[in-house]
């Protein structure tokens, strides 16, 4: 088998993740890293002990040796660098989302398609072992049909005016915030979990802080509170809140909601899943832990173990039980799957782990998440999730 090397582009928050992620498989070179500029690339490639650094995205792209270019750049930057990568007959790992609109996913995945390329979008909170848990005794009825979805992904970093972030840049995010960024990943995994599709959604998405504190240096990721005295003040038109009603196509109701101005809140992503003959709930916050509600008898409380779990759920469970799994750990199980995929790729007739999200996911969620949008344009209506293409 072929030894494969991956370049990543982007490494603030999210790229050393990946970088990790990708030599805990033991048989992947990360091969060059870009950045923004080649002093910060360079330096960047040095902390990350990557052998070569392009200050410019291109040339990794154009670079021969490269097989899976791997995206963790601003949102606005996914679709061109995605795009170009295509075309250069690379395999793709991109952030989400995936694009700014529907039509550029559409696009970047029928570019896919057309170059015969590998193609995953890093939902990956689908790699822990009681995501699949739940998904894997939902799909066997183990309580009933599903009549209630619903959850949150609440988080505290931007309750402040002094909080920034190039996510709050416009020509870097794109159209929305806190749905984009975070209830994407809650609308995936609902539907991954629950293997229904989000098909009509009302929402009320508001802005919290209406100004912030723009300092005058640049921010990362996650900036602290603290902008200085030559901080400029900013109007804000995105959303950093959100409440969403939502239908499935089996008739079930649900309900989101998601916000980064809720203090005490880091990263709680929250998905209960209530049925026929009982309930499910999953906390990121506590991700060792799935809850299990019943009618007539207690309820229970799984913890982590493979000895516990489903055949299905049972390999992504690394440690003994007892033995904490964390979210890194779910990203590992998702390169773990994305890279045996792309090494037996294009076996087209051989099915994808279900912790890969493909260009086709990601569209799903775009169309939700613009739908979402445009539910709110609209005045808070009742509006349809458009159709995406089989996978």
């Amino acid at each position: 088998m072929k030894a494969l090397r991956a370049g990543l582009i982007g490494a603030g928050f999210i790229g050393p993740w990946h970088v990790d992620a990708i030599r805990r498989l033991g048989h992947v070179e990360v091969a060059a890293l870009a950045g923004s500029d080649l002093p910060r690339a360079q330096a960047r490639a040095r902390e990350l002990a990557i052998p070569q650094a392009y200050g410019d995205w291109r040339s990794l792209i154009e670079d021969p040796r490269i097989d899976v270019v791997h995206i963790a750049t601003p949102n606005r930057l996914h679709y061109p660098i995605a795009l170009a990568a295509i075309a250069n007959g690379k395999h793709v790992v991109c952030d989400k989302p995936l694009a700014d609109t529907v039509e550029q996913a559409r696009e970047l995945l029928a570019a896919t398609r057309a170059a015969g390329v590998f193609h995953a979008v890093t939902f990956n909170y689908r790699g822990n072992p009681l995501v699949q848990q739940a998904r894997a005794a939902i799909a066997a009825g183990q309580i009933g049909k599903p009549h209630l979805v619903h959850g949150q992904y609440l988080q505290d970093w931007l309750l402040h005016d002094s909080d920034w972030s190039w996510r709050l840049e416009p020509d870097q995010l794109g159209a929305s915030l806190a749905l984009a960024d975070i209830g994407s990943h809650w609308c995936d995994l609902a539907q991954h979990v629950t293997g229904l599709r989000i098909a009509q959604v009302l929402a009320d998405p508001v802005t919290v802080v209406p100004r912030r504190r723009k300092p005058a240096q640049s921010a990362g990721s996650f900036a602290a509170s603290g902008a200085g005295d030559d901080a400029q003040w900013v109007d804000m038109a995105s959303e950093d809140m959100a409440t969403v009603l939502l239908r499935f196509d089996n008739g079930a109701r649900g309900s989101l909601t998601v916000g980064q101005v809720c203090a005490g809140h880091k990263n709680d992503l929250v998905l209960e899943v209530c049925a026929a003959a009982g309930s499910m709930k999953w906390r990121q916050e506590a991700q060792n832990e799935l809850w299990i509600g019943h009618r007539g008898r207690a309820n229970e409380l799984l913890q982590k173990d493979p000895s516990l779990l489903l055949p299905e759920a049972r390999p992504y469970a690394r440690l003994p039980g007892g033995h904490q799994e964390s979210w890194s750990d779910a990203f590992c199980n998702l390169m773990h799957d994305i890279y045996a995929s792309i090494a037996g790729w294009p076996d087209t007739g051989a099915a994808l782990p279900p912790t890969v999200a493909t260009f086709h996911d990601a569209l799903r969620v775009q169309c939700t998440i613009d739908a979402m949008l445009d539910s709110a344009a609209g005045g808070g209506v009742w509006t349809s999730v458009a159709a995406s293409p089989d996978p």
